[in-house]
């Protein structure tokens, strides 16, 4: 069984492959600010899980930053200007703040040529009818994403992890994005604190089962996608705090690489993959730290997924 993934999809639609630009909206988090929680979840960093996007600045200027920053990827055979890329916002919440500002952002970035797709991650519990209509509205332009950041569908680990809304949260938000139209990819964390494998794939599991339920009564909607993040330690995070107080298990590469290709025979070829593993900043990672070398570990992961799969 080979797995899908989002870059040999993307391959096939666009006739290349196609780049995320992480991008800023500006945006705050409601479990930062004081609504929900202060602090954010225990994993997150100061930089919202947006540390490699561009600065804060006018949205074409973050767009030529992050240009230059992937075209050195590129290959010269792509003529600049037929080159085609993401808008990926990603940090904080982004569907929190100012919301005619960002429509007008939202607007702004998806009618520039270059952006073939508009990615938008936020929590389940910021997502209201007024935003679901107007992302649907986007829709018909261009694809439009919404990136949803489940991390666990045990609420006992949640609550320890400070995320601040229950599943059931993210199931009643997961319905209504689809009965619009709308492609969710879904964040799913490995290795956090207390989780064993029969807790990881529980989470995969009822992700796959949501997927597949919806699909069958949708079967024209795009498949929906997952991001499979490992677990990363950062300095100055909450989690940092309790790992140095109370150190707990880290997973080995070994035990990371079984429970990802656990993870695909779950998900099965149906739910497409758009990450297999993330990389937190080297100047911020604390464990594991033999995480820091991203290629080395996209090499080992894919290695052993074409031996198993």
């Amino acid at each position: 069984m080979k797995y899908t993934s989002i870059s040999d999809i993307l391959k096939k639609e666009y006739g290349q492959k196609v780049y995320r630009l992480s991008l800023q909206s500006g945006c705050g988090c409601p479990n930062r600010d004081g609504t929900i929680g202060v602090g954010g979840c225990t994993f997150c960093s100061e930089g919202g899980s947006g540390d490699f996007a561009a600065p804060l600045l006018p949205l074409d200027e973050q767009i030529r930053l992050a240009r230059k920053r992937v075209d050195a990827k590129i290959s010269d055979k792509i003529p600049i200007e037929d080159r085609k890329y993401i808008a990926y916002f990603q940090s904080y919440t982004n569907t929190w703040g100012d919301r005619e500002r960002l429509k007008c952002l939202y607007d702004e970035a998806i009618h520039h040529s270059e952006i073939c797709i508009l990615s938008v991650a936020t929590r389940p519990d910021c997502i209201d009818n007024d935003w679901i209509s107007y992302f649907s509205e986007l829709n018909k332009y261009k694809p439009v994403w919404i990136e949803l950041g489940l991390q666990t569908v045990n609420d006992k680990t949640a609550d320890h992890f400070l995320r601040g809304y229950k599943t059931e949260v993210y199931e009643s938000t997961y319905k209504a994005l689809k009965e619009a139209g709308l492609t969710v990819i879904t964040h799913i964390i490995l290795g956090l604190p207390g989780e064993g494998r029969n807790d990881m794939r529980a989470t995969v599991k009822y992700v796959k089962d949501l997927y597949e339920s919806f699909q069958r009564d949708y079967p024209d909607i795009r498949s929906d996608g997952v991001k499979l993040q490992l677990l990363h330690i950062l300095k100055g995070t909450k989690l940092y705090e309790e790992y140095k107080e109370n150190p707990f298990h880290i997973l080995t590469p070994e035990e990371y690489t079984e429970i990802i290709i656990d993870s695909l025979r779950v998900l099965g070829p149906e739910v497409v993959i758009h990450r297999l593993t993330g990389d937190g900043p080297k100047r911020l990672l604390v464990a594991p730290l033999w995480s820091a070398d991203k290629k080395r570990v996209l090499n080992m992961l894919t290695n052993a997924i074409k031996m198993a799969l």
